[in-house]
């Protein structure tokens, strides 16, 4: 099973288990490969469906059995960021008050990947193939724009981020000391709630961190 996003030390799992019993009516599962073709950009055989462990999107094929968290080989990446943005984005916001769990914070960010990175993949590109350099080019004119006023660091990840959490505006939810890479980690601990951090590098790649709460 693929990291639902580079950063957990721990892979994903308790992912709701393919049941074989279930019956689908021929037209159904017609519909649902002419969607997964059509719509999602994805491979025959290949369908989204939504962790509820993680609140997140991922990929799977039911006659392999298999599930990821990044795209499989041969997805049509524009028909799948346009799928993706459009039917599984997320606010930020949450409704109703949350006791924050004690030890954690809350943050955002935005993922650029390159192809030095460790998983030089992503839901936006199969094979990322851009130099670090490149990326840092990237990762800059974000944080010009987020720290300018001019976007949200969420409305960017929403697009631009290579992370699954793109779909959340970035959102990683709850996490503690030990959670993450040890990078991101002290960078996101030494933010103050509302900061943003600086260009943030990790062996997943580059980041912008804003901590949330």
């Amino acid at each position: 099973m693929v990291s639902f996003n580079t950063l957990r030390k721990t892979p994903p799992h308790a992912l709701q288990p393919w049941n074989s019993a279930t019956f689908v009516h021929p037209v159904v599962l017609y519909c649902l490969i002419t969607l997964s073709l059509a719509d999602t950009g994805l491979p025959p055989g290949w369908e989204v469906r939504h962790s509820n462990s993680k609140n997140l999107p991922y990929y799977f094929n039911a006659e392999e059995k298999i599930s990821r968290w990044e795209p499989p080989a041969g997805s049509d990446t524009e028909k799948l960021k346009h799928y993706m943005a459009t039917h599984h984005s997320a606010g930020a916001a949450r409704p109703g008050a949350i006791n924050v769990p004690e030890g954690k914070i809350r943050a955002a960010h935005l993922l650029v990947k390159h192809q030095g990175s460790r998983r030089p993949s992503s839901w936006r590109e199969a094979e990322i193939t851009r130099t670090k350099e490149e990326a840092l080019e990237i990762i800059r004119a974000y944080e010009s724009k987020i720290k300018t006023g001019k976007t949200p660091l969420g409305e960017l990840a929403l697009t631009e981020s290579d992370c699954s959490s793109a779909r959340k505006r970035g959102d990683l939810g709850y996490f503690g000391k030990g959670d993450m890479q040890k990078e991101f980690e002290d960078a996101a601990f030494g933010l103050s709630p509302g900061e943003v951090s600086g260009v943030v590098e990790t062996a997943s790649g580059l980041h912008l961190i804003e901590r949330l709460e």
